[in-house]
């Protein structure tokens, strides 16, 4: 299958920047633009107080969104946290988890992630679960170990058939907020190495299977990273808080 058949995503992850006033052009100027957007699906990932102003400006819009982090518990005394049954009440249709922030900042571990992925799908949420290598671990060669260890912590919790319902991120963490990206070709091979993993359990997973790019996309060098067969789309971080860069890496995803 070609990746003209799958559906593309661009989503946007603002992580921690935002404020209700810096939101609103930004949230209005997405729901604005992003109709005219065919083959492409549109969403962000906001700050979870936040989630109220996403859902009032973009429910009558194409545009999804959702939430950067979750508990992996349903309720209880976890001071803090927040549930996806909460995140359900504010419409959220996404949920990331396993950033490489949240992994390498605050030490979420493969099956702490696994944990978050089954408990988004258990929700009938959709989980963008990111997967990448440092700096370090490109140059030891030992990439498709470390995203293979990660995919396999998450398909030992949830198979191959919750990944049918799920988004995948590949995410070279070396490549995030540096102004390093990943060369099309590089990230094209480690997509490839992800569905063809996922198609080995279940073909039919793997040919459907979303995987979005994360690293330093911009409008300049989106186009180049979606020609590639493999490269299903966006987790967009920076230029996602940039109404024009963000609107041009969705407009080059729909090409």
């Amino acid at each position: 299958m070609s990746s003209s058949m799958r559906r593309r995503l661009v989503a946007g992850n603002w992580k921690m920047y935002g404020s209700v006033v810096r939101n609103q052009p930004l949230l209005e100027g997405m729901a604005a633009q992003a109709g005219s957007l065919r083959e492409v699906d549109c969403a962000v990932c906001v700050p979870f107080p936040y989630l109220s102003q996403a859902r009032a400006q973009l429910k009558d819009s194409v545009v999804g969104w959702g939430a950067q982090n979750v508990s992996e518990r349903a309720e209880g005394a976890f001071t803090g946290e927040v549930s996806v049954s909460m995140l359900a009440d504010f419409g959220c249709r996404y949920v990331i988890v396993g950033h490489s922030e949240r992994r390498s900042l605050f030490g979420e571990s493969d099956e702490l992630v696994a944990a978050k992925a089954e408990a988004v799908l258990q929700n009938g949420l959709t989980p963008i679960v990111c997967f990448g290598e440092s700096l370090d671990e490109r140059e030891k060669n030992v990439t498709e170990a470390v995203v293979s260890r990660q995919l396999d912590a998450v398909i030992s919790r949830i198979g191959a058939a919750g990944l049918g319902n799920s988004v995948v991120a590949y995410e070279p963490v070396w490549a995030i907020g540096t102004g390093k990206m990943a060369t099309p070709q590089q990230a094209q091979a480690v997509h490839a190495f992800l569905r063809n993993k996922v198609a080995a359990l279940d073909a039919g997973v793997g040919e459907q299977l979303t995987i979005l790019y994360g690293g330093s996309v911009k409008g300049a060098n989106a186009a180049g990273l979606f020609a590639m067969n493999d490269i299903d789309g966006g987790l967009i971080g920076g230029a996602s808080l940039d109404l024009a860069e963000f609107m041009a890496i969705c407009e080059a995803a729909d090409r």
